[in-house]
């Protein structure tokens, strides 16, 4: 139940606390990224790394709550029948679990990609918003409206939304074929 809880976290924290929390753990203070920092010279904050554990780190609750729903939902039957066909449970998760789970974590990655997509307030916290390093569409968009180049800021924006379009068409294509099982 705990970890559930830290699983879903970032769910329902504002992305600027979340962004908050990874910038203390990853910053060159932090206890995680003073030990990149010291032992590997690999610095996480303000960096395109930054971006992607940004946006990881708030689609994860997505991604999670959608697979554990989906692993929920495979018949009990066909794991009996597979410990009585003599199967472990390793193989058992492997042929039977995941492939009947699989549209549902399918997905659930589609929604945490799309999610991870818009990503603003906690990449902002710990990656920055530095042209040609760790800008993503939502801060180049922030940007381009805040300098008063609407068309620049149109153009961003219709990117992503045909993008997203994009997304929610693979979303409603999994779902349609999670529900044909």
């Amino acid at each position: 139940m705990i970890l559930d809880g830290i699983f879903t976290l970032p769910l329902v924290l504002p992305p600027t606390v979340a962004g908050f929390f990874l910038l203390y753990i990853f910053g060159v203070r932090g206890p995680v990224g003073k030990f990149l920092l010291d032992f590997f010279s690999v610095k996480i904050a303000f960096s395109w790394s930054a971006t992607v554990l940004a946006a990881a780190a708030i689609s994860f609750p997505l991604m999670y709550r959608s697979s554990r729903g989906a692993l929920e939902q495979v018949d009990p039957n066909l794991i009996y029948a597979a410990r009585t066909l003599g199967m472990s449970e390793w193989t058992i998760f492997l042929k039977v679990s995941l492939p009947t789970a699989l549209p549902g974590i399918a997905g659930g990655m589609v929604l945490a990609f799309a999610r991870g997509l818009g990503e603003f307030g906690a990449t902002a916290m710990i990656a920055g918003n530095i042209a040609g390093k760790t800008r993503t569409l939502p801060l180049a968009i922030y940007s381009e409206v805040s300098a008063g180049n609407m068309d620049r800021a149109y153009n961003y924006v219709l990117l992503i939304v045909i993008f997203s379009f994009v997304v929610v068409a693979l979303m409603n294509y999994f779902t349609a074929q999670e529900n044909k099982r």
